[in-house]
């Protein structure tokens, strides 16, 4: 396998890759965001549509569905996202050609369409290009309304023959209960710290070992931190909380950056009272480790405050004032003389 090939859940794949010659028709990967249950459901279809005859459970790379896979271009292969997610937003395209340069365009999707079910209706029920298997992967499953998901239950309760549906889903919770019975559901786990550090690394990623921390150990939120302006931001604001000046934190009027302030503050305060108990700390790392606040909140002042950071966090996607939101998050921090 190549260093792009690197699997961070190869234990998971080696499982599904068994089931090969008895596939279910609907798989179920579910697990924390930013584990690697993309990488791994796209490594299993180009292995489950790779013609080499070969035994290894990976797939060759070399033959024409490996090509047409990594190309983005297999016939039998469909992927179905948030139109937000995709690179070209087909609402974009579809703006183009119907409103040219004066039209209105559409803003993308944040959720899986019922018009991308319909269409991959189209590609389930039509024969096989290479007459093997088809692949529809819908990431992430829990994006797609109600009727959207009704939608794709038809599909689910009378499969096509040689059709395999792969969801992914970070909060399988949030599914239709009929959708998750007609699926075999797969736990995907947080990676080995070991093995999650040495993919940050062949990365490029600095400090691999803190971010990784922080993100909770999630490799692929860790690298999202890392290689961001976000995770400058992200950096400068630890740094304030470490010296107990919280007030030096200014999001200004950037309404994307109050969820990660406010998930930054709850860590840390989940961090702080991890301490207080005089257990080790979860998110901290080495961005974590300062002197704290010199008057030393009880555990239980920390813990109240990451609760009301929960109580806080779906407001943060919609607020009236991000200044005065972010003012009120900070102005109760525990431990800072005013």
């Amino acid at each position: 396998m190549t260093e792009k090939d690197f699997l961070l859940q190869d234990e998971a794949y080696a499982r599904l890759v068994a089931w090969a010659e008895r596939l279910p028709h609907a798989i179920l990967l579910h697990g924390p965001r930013g584990v690697g249950k993309l990488q791994l459901a796209e490594h299993f279809a180009r292995r489950m549509l790779c013609e080499s005859r070969s035994t290894d459970i990976q797939p060759c790379g070399r033959c024409n569905c490996c090509n047409w896979f990594l190309a983005g271009n297999h016939p039998d292969f469909r992927l179905v996202e948030p139109e937000s997610m995709a690179r070209t937003s087909a609402s974009e395209e579809g703006a183009e050609e119907e409103g040219g340069s004066g039209g209105t365009k559409r803003k993308p999707s944040i959720e899986i369409r019922i018009e991308q079910i319909r269409e991959l209706n189209d590609f389930v029920h039509m024969g096989s290009h290479r007459g093997g298997r088809r692949i529809a992967l819908i990431h992430p499953a829990e994006d797609m309304n109600v009727p959207t998901a009704n939608a794709l239950l038809k599909n689910l309760e009378e499969p096509p023959p040689q059709v395999v549906f792969v969801l992914v889903s970070h909060r399988p919770a949030r599914l239709l209960p009929t959708i998750r019975s007609r699926c075999v559901q797969v736990p995907v786990a947080v990676p080995g710290r070991a093995r999650a550090s040495r993919w940050l690394e062949s990365q490029g990623v600095k400090d691999a070992a803190s971010w990784l921390a922080f993100a909770g150990g999630a490799p692929l939120l860790a690298i999202q931190f890392a290689q961001s302006e976000l995770g400058e931001k992200l950096a400068a604001w630890l740094r304030a909380v470490e010296r107990n000046t919280p007030d030096a934190i200014e999001p200004g009027s950037d309404r994307e950056a109050l969820e990660p302030l406010v998930d930054l503050l709850q860590k840390h305060a989940l961090d702080r009272a991890l301490l207080g108990f005089g257990q080790a700390s979860k998110y901290g790392g080495r961005l974590m480790t300062g002197p704290g606040p010199k008057t030393h909140p009880m555990p239980i002042e920390w813990l109240r405050y990451a609760r009301e950071l929960g109580r806080r966090r779906l407001l943060a996607r919609h607020p009236l004032n991000p200044r005065l939101f972010a003012a009120d998050l900070l102005g109760t921090y525990p431990g800072v003389e005013r």
